[in-house]
């Protein structure tokens, strides 16, 4: 990973506080429009961000109609918003458990594709009976199983991207071949979970291989991290992870004096009626203090939660990335144009390639 601190910021809806979407410079009324999530986007593109994640879920996250409820596909939101930007990742969430790995395979490979190699992709499981209710294909599985499941899923979805070599294409009009057949390999993979054989009907995406995530805070979270994975996000300090480049979740308030942020965040707990909390350490002052946390904690990377959007979008855009610029410790400009590059990953070899 190239040296420096490295940012992202975790987007969903109107900001994490719950009571976001009431404040005065929210959007309520644009949180299901791509030009929403397109300013989103540029906003953390201006702030020099590595990548941005779009959380996504299948169900309500509360029964309480004072909450923001019902979101759009994150795979079709960054797919939608990605060519409007030049140098931003994009990481969607999917949810593991209720999808396909061939169907994930390729949206990645497609959002890799129109992105031009700044894709990722974040996997969840959903232990919910409500969630699986929607699907009704078989009972909640054990944690533990979950997580194994996920492991398969990550290795099928990753062999699928393999399963063409990066030369398949000929694409000789003189011929008439477009693809060399022998370029393109079954992945046979027979597991507890998947039966896929493969190959993709979509070509090998332009990273290769699109860098996996996984949220860790649980030991089977961190067992999958270490298996299969390129970014771990975790929610304590000094996470033992060995292999994934460790990214540290913080939700935050910023204002410019640290009485105005704890302020700002006491208010929006008034308006919801109960203290948000969360299961990332919640961080309320302003950038300059932001960034001797972000200092002292000396972890590669932070992916910041915004407590309200845009209000703390804009802070750490406009406020902390100019502050860690000052102090020498993040980048004055984009160093690499794909995602891989820009945390320092090779672009890895094929397989399957001779």
């Amino acid at each position: 990973m190239s040296e420096g601190l490295h940012l992202a910021a975790a987007l969903d809806g109107a900001g994490w506080h719950p009571a976001a979407w009431r404040e005065p410079e929210a959007r309520p009324a644009e949180l299901f429009t791509a030009g929403y999530w397109k300013d989103l986007a540029l906003e953390a593109e201006r702030g020099l961000l590595d990548f941005v994640t779009i959380e996504d879920s299948l169900g309500p996250h509360t029964d309480r109609t004072d909450r923001v409820e019902g979101r759009l596909d994150a795979v079709l939101i960054a797919s939608r918003i990605a060519p409007h930007t030049r140098h931003l990742g994009f990481v969607p969430t999917v949810i593991a458990t209720h999808t396909e790995p061939f169907h994930i395979s390729k949206a990645i490979a497609t959002l890799d594709y129109v992105s031009s190699g700044r894709a990722g992709v974040r996997v969840r499981v959903s232990g919910s009976q409500a969630e699986n209710d929607h699907f009704g294909r078989r009972d909640v599985l054990s944690r533990e199983d979950l997580f194994d499941e996920a492991a398969d899923y990550v290795e099928v979805v990753r062999r699928l991207w393999d399963s063409w070599e990066d030369d398949a294409e000929i694409r000789d009009v003189a011929t008439g071949r477009f693809v060399d057949r022998d370029k393109l390999h079954y992945i046979d993979f027979e597991g507890r979970f998947f039966s896929v054989k493969g190959p993709s009907i979509t070509p090998r995406p332009p990273q290769g291989q699109p860098p996996v995530a996984v949220l860790a805070h649980v030991p089977v979270a961190y067992r999958l991290a270490e298996r299969g994975c390129d970014l771990v996000f975790v929610t304590e300090r000094n996470a033992p992870v060995d292999g994934p480049i460790v990214f540290t979740d913080l939700v935050v308030f910023l204002d410019d004096t640290e009485r105005a942020a704890v302020d700002r965040k006491a208010r929006l707990d008034e308006v919801a009626g109960d203290e948000y909390t969360s299961d990332a350490e919640i961080f309320a002052g302003t950038p300059a203090q932001l960034a001797d946390l972000l200092t002292d904690w000396g972890t590669p990377g932070f992916r910041l939660r915004p407590g309200t959007i845009p209000h703390d979008l804009t802070a750490i855009t406009r406020g902390l990335v100019p502050e860690l610029q000052r102090r020498g410790l993040f980048r004055r400009e984009y160093e690499a144009s794909t995602l891989r590059g820009l945390l320092g990953l090779s672009r890895p070899v094929n397989r399957y390639a001779a």
